[in-house]
Order: C-alpha cells, then structure tokens, then sequence
C-alpha cells in the first residue's frame, strides 16, 4: 500500500495496556492469576472488560409489574419474620411488607440471620421474582435501607473461580478512579463531533458505572461504532492493499460483440442480470485484479451471469476456467454452457476425475496451447498437469465448498487473473459486509419472468398418510420427489426422523411402484455421484437423502421435496433445500413435516410458508439464530465483538463501513495528524506490512 511518503510510526493505543493489573488496590498474585486466566493482563484488559448484563434495581410500581417479573420494591415490614427450617441446613423466611398501598408477602431462602435484622417499620428495599397471584416476591437481593437512586443499574460481569461479581465490580471502578484520566481516545474528535459520541474516557466510566440508560444507551453508542470502524479500517486497508499492489490483466474486448451474444440467449436478461454483468465487465476493464462475490437465489441466473463473463475474457485473448465441487455439477454446467457458448464460436472443455487416458491428455494438451477457452470441472482444475496458456478469469461456484488454498491455487495458475466467487446461498447484507468485507458484492436479487412460485406447506407428523399419498400422484405423472432427512442412522440422543428408517418405510410402501435411492454423508464421492446420476436420468424415482443434496443439483422433473423433521434446520438451510425443485415447467411443492416445541421453531415454519424471498429468509435466520450459527459452524472469518451485534446494529455497521472505506481512500487520513492513533492501530495489525489478520 501507497504510504503517501509518510513513514507510519507505532503510536501506543493507551499506555495502560503496559500496566500490571496488580497496580489496582486489592489485586495481588492469586487473583492476577485469575485474571490472566481470563485473558485480563493489563489495565486496558480490565477496563475493557465489559458488563454481559445489568441488573436493573429501578424501582416498580406494582400496579404495572407482570408476572414472573423481576422487580425491585421499597416499603415498610410490617409482620415479625417467621422463619421454618426443613432438611439439612435449609430454611424459609418470609415477612409481610407495606409497599405503598399494596400489603405483599417477601419469602426468602437459607438466609436465616436476617431474621434479627428486621424490625417493624423498618424501610428495606428488596429485589426479587414478583408473582402476582399470590402477591408474594421471592427475595434475591435485599437492602436494610431505603432505595438508593445512584445505585439502580448494577453491570454484571463474567468472572471466574472465586472471582465474585462483586470484587471484579471494585476492581474495575477503583482502575477507572486511578487510571481514567489516563485513557486516551483512539477515534479523532471531528468523529466523535460528527455522530454526537462520547469521549473514550467517558464512554468507558459510563458502560461501567452508569447512572441511568440514558448514560448507557450513549455508552454502547461509541463502543458500536468503535468496534465496527476499527474492524472495517482493517477490511478497507486490506482490500486497497490487494488491489494496489496486485496488478490486473485489464482486459480489453468488444463491448459489441458482448450485446451481440446476450441478444442470443434464450431469454433476455432481467434488470439485476444486466447490472452484475455491467458490475463485472467493469472490473475485468480495469488495471485492478477483480475480486468479486456474486449472490444470487436459486434459479436467479447466475450460470447465465458466469456465462456472459467467461465470453467477455475470451473476447479479450484469454481463457476462463470455472471450478465447482462435484462432477455432476461440473457436468451440469459444462451441458449449460456449451448451449450457449458454442454460438459464438467458444470451445468448452470438461475436467474431472472421470476424465482419464488418451481423452485427457488431448484435453490438457488442448488447455496448454489455448484450443480450449473455458475449462470447466471439480478440483481437477487445480492439479499440477493443468497448465492454461492464458488464464483470465476464474470462476468458484459455491465458493464456501472449497477450502482457501484450493481457491488460491486455481488463481495462481494465471498472471493474476480476475477472480469471482458465486453462491446461491443467500448472505444478509450485514454478514456480507463483515465476512466479505474485502470484497465487492453483487447481488441478483430479481428472479426470471414466468418462475413459478414453489408452494410450501407445513403439516404435522400425523398427516404422514396424505402426504405419501400426495408424491404418489405426482410421481403418477412422471415426477420425481426428494425427501429429506436430518440424520443417518437412529440416535439416542434426538428424536428425529433418519434417512435410512424412512428409506427403509418408503421402499416397502412403493414397493413395486417406484423405485427408492438413498444418498448420506457416509457414502464415497462415487457412491454419491452414482445414486445422484441415477435419479437425474429417473432410474430413481425418490431420493431419501440428508443435507448432501443441498447445493448445484440440478433435476427439472422433480418437484416434490419433503423435509422430515423440519424444524431441526435453519431458514436458509431450508430455502436451500427448497431450490432443489422448481427448476422445471411443471408447478413444484414443498411439504415440511414438523412438529416445533419451541415459539422459534413455529416462526421458522411460518416464516418459510410465507415467502420464497432467500434474502428476506436470511435475514429472518440471522435474527433467529445470531452470526456465530448462520453458518452452520463458527466460521473463522467471524470477528467478536465484545460490545457491537451484527443483526440490531446493522446500521452503524453499514456506516461505520463506509466511513472506513473513505478514510483509507484519503490522503488526509495516510497524513494528518488526528488520525495518528488509527494508522497505528492499523500498523499493529499487520495489515500495512501485508500480513492477514485474524
């Protein structure tokens, strides 16, 4: 990256993070020991450990508290405490208490030296669950005084072994009272003037030892914001870095010539087809080395999309290659694009593991010497004996199927090609921007004219009948049908539906009618391909599957998919599913046998009736389930964020991002001095020197 003749020098964020926590009153070895365990190594670790929760000690008027509610109360006692002992060591108290107009009973438990604490008529303040019905507060905290106002939100931390909430709370207040005019602030004031933010030192003091929510809600505020700027300082630095110091092929061809060949497509492109497209070409026109993520639903086009810009390399010298994660997607796509391809005079080739001997030799000899202009397969394409005689554009289909390194060395077999990853798993806007942050996102998000709606139904266990008398029917008029499963075999520990049982009940129920396939995790990659060969050619009439069937599977004559225990799965888990019908003219059906415990697990249900929008889905799923489980697993490329969330912070972060982007494309941001701490701070982690970041 440029550095405007500007040497960066390393400016420590706060010199606080080289102080011992053992500075702080009260901390010596053992619980520096704790701390340490914790991660807490320095006085900037402690103050930067922040509250999980508050507990809130406002006080309630009854009249408005609800059942089962937490509240906190100030009254008069008004009965002698009775106190009863029951087993070994336990005890009940309970007293009566005058709490306005309203004469409520306190019960407490294995607290019995509280009994000659009270007195009648003494003012108490108690904390506690209300139950309404019998107008009773089981005790959790209690005060042997009147409420106090400047003690009615308490922060509550995570803490360890003999670590008290308590002690961590004076801890943290007596480092701010020693160190808090020591905290320097990392954010430029015409920052924090522009979006009205508290000073660091004030920020951190008020997320502390806040006096009200108001004092709270501004809190948060700056540390949203802090949080997603710095994380998106380093996305913008990083993506300007790779683009700066990785020269492109800027490819050059004949815009002409690219109409001419939309205009022989089958169908004309929809208005967010044009607008990839244009997003695309665009990029392969400049010096930069593009690096792009295009989403797009199931059945949105984007092979249409891929096909238009592997044509646009070719026109501009080169040769395109387009690496998917099976072969019978590979097959799939190469059958695609030699349809539409081979108008215009483009030769398609098709690598994969099948492709042995003599055939393959003439294939890779036809790469070398650029005969073949677009080279489609699995991760055969990457293999030492491929060798492109000039690779343009590269193509991952279903990028998240392949690992880093795969990807990197498809891009590595040309001079710096063009890069662009697709899904058709639809990603929120905020995952987008966080995951792939570095990147330039297109989305499809319009689907072809005349798509018929999938219709999706959601019925109970009970009804299993009707439903294996439904698929009945349309495979009666020459359909197929996926069923889908959540597991392999039985297991003990839930109590779901798994594919080899069903397969088992539906082979007996049809039998002599259809014919039954079952696919898993378990089977080989052949043993896989096989089965998902035979039901593409309908020598399997019902595919019993789990999830393996989610991504690139292609078979227009099926339009029934039944999803056994429907509630085990995500939004788009299920959306994704869903996509495997739908690809034919003939209307397709989704049936979801669920039986939800849970008022989430209903939602999803209902959410999934209700539309067949994937991005609407995804943004539903991200609330219901949070970023950490979108994926499915923790995802490497997921930031923690002790303070900001990525669903109901959605806008900070989109304008902390922009902020981001424009400061890292000023040169005032690379010379003035007020920006000294976030240069630093990006110096530290490694980004400015070339390295990744975690």
């Amino acid at each position: 990256m440029k550095q405007r003749s500007l040497v960066l020098h390393l400016i420590k964020v706060s010199e606080l993070t080289n102080l011992s926590i053992k500075t702080i009153k009260g901390i010596g070895d053992e619980t520096a020991q704790v701390l340490e365990e914790m991660h807490i190594h320095s006085v900037q670790d402690l103050l930067e450990h922040f509250p999980y929760r508050y507990e809130d000690y406002e006080l309630k008027d009854l009249a408005n508290a609800k059942q089962d509610e937490k509240v906190t109360v100030e009254g008069k006692v008004h009965s002698v405490p009775s106190l009863t002992y029951y087993g070994k060591k336990r005890s009940r108290l309970t007293f009566r208490l005058l709490v306005g107009r309203y004469l409520i009973t306190v019960t407490c438990f294995n607290r019995p030296y509280y009994k000659s604490k009270l007195e009648i008529d003494q003012t108490v303040t108690v904390t506690g669950k209300w139950d309404q019905h019998r107008q009773t507060i089981t005790l959790q905290e209690l005060q042997f005084s009147p409420f106090k106002k400047n003690q009615s939100i308490e922060p509550v931390y995570s803490t360890k072994a003999n670590l008290t909430v308590k002690a961590m709370r004076k801890f943290i207040a007596l480092a701010l009272n020693q160190y808090g005019n020591q905290i320097e602030d990392m954010l430029p004031q015409s920052i924090r003037n522009r979006y009205k933010l508290l000073s660091r030192e004030t920020a951190l003091k008020s997320i502390h030892l806040p006096r009200d929510h108001g004092d709270l809600k501004q809190a948060r505020r700056r540390f949203v914001y802090e949080e997603f700027l710095l994380f998106q300082l380093k996305m913008q630095a990083l993506r300007k870095r790779e683009r700066e110091e990785t020269p492109g092929m800027q490819q050059l061809f004949d815009l002409n010539q690219l109409v001419e060949f939309t205009n022989l497509l089958p169908f004309p492109l929809t208005g967010a087809q044009k607008r990839v497209v244009n997003e695309i070409t665009m990029d392969m026109k400049s010096p930069y080395r593009m690096n792009r993520l295009l989403q797009g639903d199931v059945g949105s086009g984007k092979t249409v999309v891929a096909a238009v810009a592997l044509y646009a390399t070719v026109l501009a010298g080169h040769q395109g290659a387009l690496m998917v994660p099976t072969e019978i997607l590979a097959e799939q796509h190469a059958e695609s694009l030699i349809h539409m391809l081979s108008k215009v005079n483009v030769n398609v080739g098709l690598l994969t593991g099948s492709v042995k001997g003599k055939a393959r030799k003439e294939l890779l000899q036809s790469v070398k010497e650029g005969n073949i202009h677009v080279l489609i397969g699995t991760h055969a394409l990457i293999q030492d004996e491929v060798i492109y005689k000039s690779l343009g554009l590269v193509i991952t289909d279903e990028q998240h199927r392949f690992g880093v390194g795969q990807r990197r060395i498809l891009r590595e077999k040309g001079e710096n090609p063009d890069v662009l990853f697709m899904t058709a798993t639809p990603i929120p806007r905020t995952l987008a921007i966080t995951v792939f942050g570095e990147m330039d996102v297109s989305i499809i998000d319009e689907m072809p004219a005349g798509r018929k709606i999938i219709e999706t139904y959601w019925v109970k266990h009970d009804m299993l009948e009707r439903i294996l008398q439904f698929v009945h029917k349309e495979l009666s008029a020459g359909r197929q049908a996926y069923v889908i499963c959540p597991l392999i075999e039985e297991s003990d520990k839930l109590d779901v539906q798994n594919a080899i049982d069903v397969h088992s009940t539906l082979v007996h129920y049809f039998a002599g009618k259809w014919k039954v396939g079952l696919m898993h995790g378990r089977l080989s990659s052949d043993e896989k391909e096989d089965v998902m060969k035979q039901f593409s050619v309908n020598e399997v009439q019902i595919l019993v599957s789990t999830t393996v069937v989610e991504v690139g599977v292609n078979v227009p004559n099926a339009t029934v998919m039944v999803i056994y225990d429907a509630e085990r799965f995500g939004l788009s888990q299920l959306h994704q599913l869903r996509g495997r019908v739908g690809r034919g003219d003939a209307q397709s059906y989704c049936i979801l046998i669920a039986d939800p415990k849970s008022e989430v697990g209903k939602e999803r249900m209902n959410i999934m009736t209700e539309t067949n929008d994937g991005f609407v889905l995804s943004e539903r799923d991200l609330e219901l389930r949070g970023p950490g489980d979108f994926f499915g697993k923790k995802q490497s490329g997921m930031p923690e964020f002790k303070v900001a969330d990525m669903v109901h912070d959605y806008r900070a972060l989109e304008v902390a991002r922009t902020d981001a982007a424009q400061l890292v494309n000023s040169e005032a941001f690379w010379q003035d001095e007020q920006f000294a701490k976030l240069r630093s701070y990006l110096d530290a982690t490694g980004v400015l020197k070339g390295d990744k970041f975690d």
